[in-house]
């Protein structure tokens, strides 16, 4: 699975870890992904969105129905 959310676009940043002695080494900060599926009562059928955490709590703000007309407008299939 992808790390990227379909609705706020969040993808992995990266950076570095640093030691004691102050070495460094690559590192992804991945976004907190989760794989949820909603019913989608316009199209009589269930829907499975992969979210990040806040655009779960953003779904439960602004209803699955607008959220999906986000991801569609972004240009992605659901």
């Amino acid at each position: 699975m992808s790390a990227h959310c379909q609705l706020t676009g969040a993808r992995p940043g990266f950076g570095n870890n640093i030691s004691h002695s102050h070495r460094r080494t690559s590192r992804r900060f991945d976004p907190n992904i989760q794989r949820k599926r909603y019913w989608l009562a316009s199209e009589g059928r269930h829907v499975r969105l992969t979210l990040s955490a806040r655009a779960i709590k953003t779904i439960d703000a602004i209803g699955v129905e607008a959220a999906v007309a986000r991801i569609r407008a972004r240009g992605e299939k659901v």
